[in-house]
């Protein structure tokens, strides 16, 4: 069964350069590169070509481009970013179905003219953002006319999750321990931006916009029934009325807004995760994807493991269709 990988991340060698002269961690570039496949475009074929029937669409790994320069500098990070995902696809157009471009977020303007050059001038599948710009949601008001351009072309936004160890765990610490800032709080960073979102009346305003959401969208398909009753409905007494969400002005209930996101299923291999998130998003609104090559084998063992999870899932032939390829050739367009 043909597979397209919907989330997936790759540093074009142009790019590993620059970003290995700029890095605000040098340690970062040490640990990228012992991942090969990230930044190696030998290697990451070779990666693809342990699986049949696979493709991907390819995107810039973290850290967000905000994070490496000012609002004069960013935008020229992004259009060498994309230029150099643009071209490893035409390069590889067997393999790669496409990729998703990065935005200079901390210049909004900029990255407005990003989304459209990248759209208009490299056939970019979308766009790619973080669950926060430099510590600011994603709902803020600067950032709407990027979600507006995006409604425009008819293409997704993949949001993925940002937070470090500079999130401390407890108010009275300054930093985060054990890597709960990756385990734990990338989850509640992609819960928190979709409900900022959604409160932000963005899809009242914009009913047909296209957002996938990484992990299978964090924290929400476990928690979906917590969703369902707000702490002020509790002592409302009324299960049907969220007072928060009618102060808010939005139209719907809370839960019927984050069932109108996309989610994929980057959950390290899960099968439970992948069916508690494909029971809360539906077959027309999951996507197969592994985040490669983030892994211990380079990229092997999260391409494995999640077509395991996902050939385990107890679904119909279509359902599975569409979640390894349909949903996604739809979104994106792809012929």
């Amino acid at each position: 069964m043909p597979r397209i990988d919907a989330y997936n991340h790759v540093i074009p060698k142009s790019y590993f350069e620059k970003f290995a002269d700029i890095a605000p961690d040098p340690g970062i570039v040490k640990f990228f590169g012992a991942l090969t496949a990230l930044h190696d475009e030998d290697a990451h074929m070779r990666l693809l070509d342990g699986f049949d029937d696979y493709r991907q669409i390819i995107s810039l790994a973290n850290p967000p481009i905000e994070m490496l320069g000012s609002p004069e500098q960013t935008p020229v990070l992004a259009r060498i970013a994309n230029d150099g995902l643009a071209a490893r696809v035409k390069q590889n157009p067997d393999r790669l179905a496409g990729f998703i471009a990065s935005m200079p977020m901390n210049n909004p303007d900029a990255a407005v003219a990003e989304a459209n050059r990248a759209i208009n001038e490299l056939d970019a599948k979308g766009i790619q953002v973080f669950t926060n710009v430099l510590g600011k949601p994603l709902s803020a008001s600067e950032f709407y006319p990027l979600f507006e351009t995006m409604a425009q072309h008819d293409l997704p936004i993949w949001i993925h999750p940002m937070r470090g160890p500079n999130f401390p765990d407890y108010a009275q610490e300054d930093a985060s321990e054990f890597e709960i800032w990756f385990t734990f709080g990338w989850p509640y960073e992609t819960s928190a931006c979709m409900t900022r979102l959604i409160y932000s009346g963005l899809f009242d305003k914009l009913p047909d916009i296209k957002i996938i959401t990484h992990h299978f969208g964090g924290m929400i398909p476990f928690f979906a029934e917590k969703i369902g009753i707000g702490f002020q409905q509790i002592f409302a007494g009324d299960p049907a009325r969220n007072p928060l969400a009618e102060q808010a002005g939005l139209k719907k209930q809370p839960k019927e807004y984050f069932k109108m996101f996309y989610a994929d299923t980057a959950t390290n291999g899960s099968t439970a995760a992948a069916a508690c998130g494909l029971e809360f998003f539906g077959p027309d609104h999951s996507l197969f994807a592994t985040d490669a090559p983030f892994d211990p084998e380079g990229g092997g063992l999260l391409i494995r493991e999640t077509i395991n999870a996902v050939d385990k899932l107890d679904i119909d032939a279509e359902t599975r269709a569409k979640i390894y390829s349909g949903n996604l050739e739809r979104l994106i367009k792809l012929a």
